[in-house]
């Protein structure tokens, strides 16, 4: 699809206007070159700022190269807006990687030192802050998942394997992972799950968070009776047609509700990747409503992203890039503020699944990659393709870091 800069900046406001703001963008290069200098990484200047490499290795050696296109607008972005800026910057082209995810996990991984101590401190009065637009509210959440989830069956579909899953796989020997293994690893992932929550013939169970529906066509054909519900139309489409092709609507009802909309009591509640979205001063009644949804001794299997609890507090009521592009309203908790907010329900299992989703993401994200002009021809431009690579990269680098994790918690009704 064809589209003139008018339209373009119309579309991307911020990524196609360069704040301007000198005294930042100084002090934003200070810093930077500060913090780049003793990375693992090399970084190359254009226009009349010169090279400088991170390490005392330059070209040609075995680090990954940051070049930064258009210094002056790199500055100015990150100056002003912060690590906004920086994914804008990004998306504008202002700076590239010949190995995205590699320089990526050099930044996660040292994110804490790369801003001297005492200027942390001011993070939450110089980055911007959370939108209540944003609140998942019950209808801020219906808005936040129309604006992810609602993007395009067909786009999801160029880079999902054929189960439709947008989750975390788990495979055995991550670092061997393939695309013909993701449908498999996908599949281990929900059994893991379904066997946690005790899902088998004749289990009533509640699924928080559809999908494209293959977790709930999973369970229904173990002979459970499966309620599951979404907030987004395009998903609600698809995971319905997919029921009714396999002839399971008699066991497995699709619905397009919120979680707090949701009546009755069932054996068995799982929910995965959705305490992301409900926002961080949702969590307890997030949790309060699977408990009141649980019949004594129900079990929960629940698989939750986490961060570390420091930074989790240090980004509370401030807003991300990804926030602010992929997933508004949306937040991150620790392992520690989930302990906090189960309420009545014990936490009895955890496993971890990161090194599995660092690699399920690589998949994602080649597959997008091979699959771009099929993207294209959906009608998503360039920004848009620039802005879900750096996702995908970016995703992938917090759980090689092991700045993220994702774990799966059972959790029990005592």
């Amino acid at each position: 699809m064809k589209t003139n800069p008018k339209e373009l900046q119309a579309i991307w406001p911020d990524v196609y206007t360069v704040p301007s703001h000198r005294l930042r963008a100084a002090v934003a290069e200070r810093l930077w070159r500060h913090a780049v200098r003793g990375l693992p990484l090399h970084v190359e200047y254009g226009s009349a700022f010169g090279a400088v490499s991170g390490s005392a290795s330059g070209p040609g050696s075995n680090l990954p190269t940051m070049l930064i296109r258009s210094p002056e607008a790199f500055f100015q972005r990150i100056g002003s807006n912060g690590l906004i800026g920086f994914g804008e910057a990004y998306m504008s082209g202002d700076w590239d990687a010949d190995d995205l995810v590699r320089v990526l996990t050099i930044f996660a991984s040292r994110l804490t030192r790369l801003v001297p101590a005492p200027l942390q401190r001011l993070r939450k009065i110089a980055v911007p802050r959370a939108r209540g637009a944003d609140r998942a509210t019950p209808e801020g959440a219906r808005l936040n998942a129309h604006r992810h989830y609602d993007l395009s069956n067909e786009l999801f579909a160029q880079f999902l394997d054929p189960t439709m899953t947008y989750s975390a796989a788990l495979f055995p020997d991550p670092s061997g992972a393939t695309w013909e293994g993701l449908a498999e690893g996908q599949h281990r992932k929900i059994d893991r799950l379904l066997d946690q929550a005790r899902v088998g013939p004749g289990t009533r169970m509640l699924e928080v968070g559809t999908g494209w529906g293959e977790l709930a066509i999973r369970a229904a054909q173990r002979g459970a009776e499966v309620t599951s519900v979404t907030l987004s139309q395009e998903q609600l489409i698809l995971a319905r047609r997919r029921v009714a092709d396999l002839g399971l609507q008699e066991r497995c009802e699709i619905a397009l509700r919120d979680y707090r909309e949701v009546e009755g009591t069932y054996d068995a509640v799982v929910s995965v990747e959705m305490i992301e979205a409900v926002g961080a001063e949702y969590w307890k009644e997030y949790f309060a409503t699977l408990r009141a949804r649980l019949a004594p001794r129900g079990r929960a299997a629940v698989q939750a992203i986490t961060m570390p609890h420091d930074r989790m507090v240090a980004s509370l009521d401030t807003r991300t890039w990804v926030q602010k592009y992929i997933f508004p309203g949306g937040m991150i908790p620790s392992i520690p503020a989930i302990e906090a907010s189960v309420g009545g329900l014990r936490i009895v299992d955890r496993f971890s699944l990161r090194r599995s989703y660092a690699d399920t993401l690589r998949l994602w994200r080649e597959r997008y990659l091979e699959r771009r002009e099929a993207v294209d021809a959906l009608g998503f431009d360039e920004v848009f393709h620039r802005m879900w690579t750096l996702y995908l990269a970016y995703s992938e680098a917090g759980f090689r870091s092991e700045y993220l994790n994702v774990w799966q918690l059972t959790l029990e009704r005592p």
